[in-house]
């Protein structure tokens, strides 16, 4: 099967007009696969600038691309006009530090990190290696929201690794960057039972706050509030005080100095913690979610409507 030779001109002409161009499924903010999210991971990690295409939303481009590179999957990575590869050969790259001397960046810090493996947590995780057999080690992944997963892996010569209480910790050049003083503890107690990390780099939690906080704080111009409903459901009951939305995108809120106190109000305040964490992600050290969403508001000003 060829390629149509206008489809082909459309793809010569976006290569041409972007140095780095990521073809996924979904958007960087929201990938719709687990590769596509892992590409994205590694580009973001790296400092990368890049363009994107959402394959899902050009069903032409989506199939396309595929016989423009004689690459069957997606994602796909063009650097200077050139393919690169899929999700796979992209976290590689980035892992050896080929990725960023193929987009002009600085070499990756591969300093091992420092961490602190407490004994309790120490002689579980020396018996499930044990158990595990020989030559295992434990693998440590720290995603962007600085969610932490432990898992036993056969050992990596080429991984960064450290070593605490007499176990072999390794990490992806990411992961890395981001578990620098992390502590692994052991808890049986009102927490539960099983391992607890601490991570220092982790940006704060989401905190919750009251309609009449969130008030108060908004007309005292300490808070932003961001009402994450769409617009026809926000017409039928709208937030009393000054806020903002999404209608237009997120990029211009994502836009603001990482210090700025948000807060994120939907019906319910199921949404709301989502979109908060997706701005945790990001950075943001301030964040808060509107306990009830609009629905609490109602209970506090009659003006509010119900639905």
């Amino acid at each position: 099967m060829s390629l149509d030779p206008a489809l082909r001109a459309r793809i010569d002409a976006l290569l041409a007009a972007n140095p780095v161009v990521l073809f996924l499924k979904g958007t960087p903010d929201a990938p719709q696969c687990g590769f596509s999210a892992k590409a994205v991971g590694a580009l973001d990690a790296a400092g990368a600038t890049y363009a994107h295409v959402n394959v899902l939303a050009d069903a032409d481009i989506r199939e396309g691309i595929k016989l423009y590179g004689d690459w069957p999957t997606i994602p796909q990575l063009y650097i200077g006009g050139e393919l690169v590869g899929g999700s796979d050969i992209i976290v590689q790259m980035a892992g050896s530090g080929e990725l960023h001397t193929a987009l002009g960046l600085p070499a990756p810090d591969r300093t091992p990190p420092e961490i602190t493996i407490t004994p309790a947590a120490a002689e579980m995780l020396k018996q499930a290696i044990a158990n595990a057999g020989e030559g295992y080690a434990l693998q440590v992944e720290v995603d962007k929201g600085f969610n932490a997963r432990l898992q036993l892996a056969p050992v990596d010569a080429s991984a960064i690794a450290s070593e605490s209480a007499g176990i072999r910790a390794q990490f992806d050049l990411v992961s890395a960057q981001r578990a620098r003083g992390m502590t692994i503890d052991w808890a049986d107690d009102a927490r539960g039972k099983g391992l607890v990390i601490d991570n220092p780099n982790a940006p704060p939690k989401v905190q919750a706050l009251t309609p009449a906080q969130v008030r108060e704080r908004v007309q005292a111009g300490t808070l932003v509030l961001v009402d994450v409903r769409p617009a026809d459901e926000r017409a039928q009951a709208q937030a009393p005080v000054a806020h903002r939305h999404f209608d237009d995108g997120v990029e211009e809120i994502e836009a603001l100095p990482k210090d700025t106190a948000l807060a994120f109000l939907c019906h319910g305040g199921v949404r709301s913690a989502q979109a908060a964490e997706h701005f945790r992600a990001l950075g943001f050290t301030e964040l808060y979610n509107v306990a009830g969403g609009i629905a609490a508001w109602a209970d506090l000003d009659p003006a509010v409507a119900r639905y």
